[in-house]
């Protein structure tokens, strides 16, 4: 990228560039996601929100954002995905394993996220994220996730692009 970066505009969490004829999005303050695959006993723990851009539920592992409060702006990524769990789940995880950075949509997001394998899983409450939030967990056999996916689409809500992933390796 050269230093020829445009603002249009800058919100807390998002900004919009221009570069030449590119523009994109990237989050402000060089804040990331932790994105988290939580697999115990043979099911997998989903989540579902509604989500603004869409204008509907979507479906989606359970994830959040690093360091998005002034008061932990150096946040660890690990410590990020273990109360991002705990908050939108209700499971807390013994270890917390980063499988890599990945983007999710190169052409027009700068985003990254890490990706971490939750195991040891304990329950320790209902979920649901934090206050504004309204998530709903799914704990859905490995076997019956296909069927899952078929029948939420069919119910109109969207689905994440790192389920279908997971889908063809689980």
């Amino acid at each position: 990228m050269s230093d020829n970066i445009e603002i249009m505009w800058e919100g807390r969490f998002i900004t919009a560039k221009r570069e030449g004829k590119w523009e994109y999005v990237s989050r402000s303050r060089g804040i990331k996601a932790a994105v988290i695959l939580a697999v115990d006993d043979g099911h997998v723990l989903l989540v579902e929100q509604f989500r603004v851009p869409l204008g509907k539920n979507c479906i989606e592992l359970p994830a959040g954002l690093v360091g998005d409060h002034d008061d932990n702006a150096e946040e660890n990524s690990a410590i990020a995905a273990i109360r991002e769990l705990e908050e939108e789940t209700g499971y807390r995880a013994e270890v917390m394993t980063d499988l890599g950075e990945f983007y999710s949509s190169p052409g027009m997001v700068s985003e990254s996220f890490s990706l971490f394998r939750a195991e040891g899983l304990t329950r320790t409450g209902v979920g649901g994220g934090v206050d504004g939030e309204d998530i709903t967990v799914h704990r859905v056999a490995l076997h019956a996730l296909s069927d899952f996916i078929d029948r939420k689409r069919q119910e109109g809500a969207g689905i994440d692009v790192r389920l279908m992933m997971f889908l063809k390796l689980a």
